[in-house]
């Protein structure tokens, strides 16, 4: 059944926007961590896009994405009140939230609209949630105005130091890791790289990381095997024993290949649909 967009906001200008979608089967039932499958026309590809916030008594869901390909570029080209062909979800396994004290949100890139609604969930059971996010520059950050509504504390770095800290998210968390003892958890969506960075950093400390994965996915719902990642020796897929895994046992060496499996044939796919319709 096609999906009205409510409303249509552009973030990053070209780049990354944000949808807000009636779907009020899905935002009764979503939980965070949940991602839907998108379909934009009868012969387009479905992917993935990980629920960014919901509202219940609205039967709202909102999703952020990053134009990269044929895809996104076709849902950039929509505008509020057209509709999308198919939505379904929620889909995948929510997060695991528990109350337990401190937990650490850290989010990149369009990661972090994800990330807002899992540190929603760890806020409104009760925890401590610090959350850092991180942007090559000022101008790429965001739901910083979300996040800081609602998180006890929100820390924020730049890699040109137009905004917060200069350098690395990894920075605020090793930082925060060796004065705060009571981090039960860190919990970090975005780009692989920072993941396994956050990953890594973590380790030494003994503190569970749990990353959200974002790797090529078909169907979403275990049945073609495109999503399947290696997490502690053993292939899991994404889409129904994920997203989410333990960050210290993901093969994050072997997801990054996989992930670029098919740059080039959507770069045509890209270059074609641009050409076509001069954007």
């Amino acid at each position: 059944m096609p999906t009205p967009i409510l409303e249509k906001e552009s973030l990053i200008p070209g780049k990354t926007s944000k949808l807000v979608l009636h779907a009020p089967a899905i935002a009764g039932h979503a939980r965070p961590g949940h991602f839907v499958m998108l379909r934009m026309s009868p012969t387009g590809e479905r992917i993935p896009l990980t629920i960014a916030d919901t509202d219940a008594e609205k039967g709202t869901i909102t999703i952020v994405y990053l134009v990269m390909g044929k895809s996104t570029a076709i849902l950039e080209d929509l505008k509020a009140g057209d509709e999308i062909l198919d939505v379904c979800g929620p889909l995948g396994k929510p997060t695991h939230i528990e109350k337990k004290g401190t937990v650490i949100c850290v989010g990149g890139g369009t990661g972090i609209a994800a990330m807002h609604h899992i540190a929603k969930g760890h806020s409104r059971i009760g925890n401590k949630v610090v959350g850092i996010i991180g942007a090559r520059n000022k101008d790429l950050l965001l739901f910083e105005k979300e996040l800081a509504s609602f998180v006890d504390e929100l820390l924020i770095s730049t890699d040109d130091g137009s905004y917060g800290h200069k350098g690395l998210v990894t920075d605020l968390l090793r930082e925060r890791l060796e004065s705060d003892k009571d981090v039960f958890e860190v919990v970090a969506v975005g780009p692989v790289p920072m993941m396994a960075a956050v990953a890594n950093t973590t380790r030494p400390y003994g503190v569970r990381t749990t990353v959200s994965l974002n790797p090529i996915m078909v169907d979403g719902i275990g049945m073609c095997g495109a999503c399947r990642v290696t997490v502690d020796g053993k292939t899991r897929f994404a889409c129904v024993d994920g997203p989410e895994f333990d960050g210290h046992k993901v093969d994050f060496d072997e997801l990054r290949r996989r992930l670029g499996a098919y740059r080039d044939q959507e770069k045509v796919s890209i270059d074609q649909y641009r050409s076509t319709h001069g954007n």
